[in-house]
């Protein structure tokens, strides 16, 4: 029972590492700060599906599903998780590709918007 909790904890923290990575631009706007923290996520993120690896993150829920005597499952988490939400299945290495840019556009479109921003408030002043 604990290792399953342990590793629903640990499935959360990813889901929400993930979301963080994609959409952590966004909490820049509210928290300037946020930056230093988004900004190695986000390359974190996209280097992980640049590369076709997987994170850290899915061996360890793996392990401690198996511990609790629930079986694992094969893949990437993105692949496991995220992927069927968003495409057919079969995880590819040109899916990883378009996710891995999908990360990097995303986020510098936001913060070119914000530096945007940023440049028009002080040209204002």
């Amino acid at each position: 029972m604990v290792y399953q909790i342990a590793a629903d904890m640990v499935l959360v923290l990813h889901l929400a590492f993930v979301l963080f990575a994609v959409l952590g631009s966004l909490l820049v706007f509210w928290r300037r700060y946020v930056l230093w923290l988004h900004l190695p996520a986000m390359i974190w993120a996209a280097w992980i599906e640049f590369r076709g690896t997987i994170c850290p993150l899915t061996p360890l829920e793996n392990w401690l599903r198996r511990q609790g005597g629930i079986a694992g499952y094969q893949g990437a988490f993105v692949e496991h998780y995220v992927e069927p939400l968003l495409y057919p299945p079969g995880l590819t290495r040109t899916t990883q590709m378009i996710l891995g840019a999908t990360v990097l556009i995303i986020n510098c479109g936001l913060y070119g918007l914000l530096l945007f921003r940023i440049w028009r408030a002080t040209r204002s002043a």
